[in-house]
């Protein structure tokens, strides 16, 4: 029952939060819960409940308008995983961010796998993709402004490329599908 507005809360409240791994999916009311009796009350129960929040899927029927809904879903999901407002989130993070150092320790070894990873990083998201500009605008700055934390930088990175790549499956393969398949099937009944 949010207005359409609620989208762009939402992106507003995770950037400024600094929010690195946000994960954002569609309202489901499982049963036992209050919400579920409330919608079973009002009768918008749908049948099915998956529990996987990557498919798209909602067993109820929503206030909102359907094609509003998934719109703004959509656009949720592009931009709090664009390379510029992900990168700016990290940064965030990594501004307040204090590791904890136990006595004793020092510096944590170098692996060959932690030399690959980031020459992979370099090639990947420095020269093949697009938001290569603000990948490395972001090493740059992490570097400068928390040499410390540079290996935790590209580790957030490599991260957020998992996410971005994630959301764009998601986008582009299946959640219109998956909400319409529910919808037809869920009219049947």
């Amino acid at each position: 029952s949010d207005p359409a507005s609620i989208f762009k809360n939402q992106i507003n409240f995770i950037q400024k939060s600094g929010i690195v791994t946000a994960m954002v999916g569609l309202l489901n009311a499982p049963r036992g819960t209050k919400l579920y009796q409330r919608l079973k009350s009002e009768n918008r129960l749908l049948k099915g409940f998956t529990g996987d929040n990557t498919d798209c899927s909602m067993n109820f029927i929503p206030k909102m308008n359907h094609e509003t809904l998934l719109n703004g879903y959509q656009q949720i999901l592009t931009t709090i995983y664009a390379p510029k407002q992900y990168y700016d989130r990290v940064r965030a993070f990594l501004a307040d961010y204090r590791p904890y150092k136990p006595k004793g320790k020092g510096i944590a070894r170098l692996h060959r796998y932690h030399i690959e990873a980031f020459l992979k990083s370099l090639w990947i998201m420095g020269i093949k993709e697009r938001g290569r500009r603000a990948y490395w605008r972001f090493l740059a700055l992490s570097l400068f402004e928390h040499p410390r934390t540079f290996p935790l930088s590209i580790y957030m990175a490599i991260y957020g490329y998992h996410f971005r790549k994630v959301a764009e499956n998601f986008l582009t393969t299946s959640m219109r599908d998956t909400f319409s398949r529910q919808q037809t099937k869920n009219s049947d009944v």
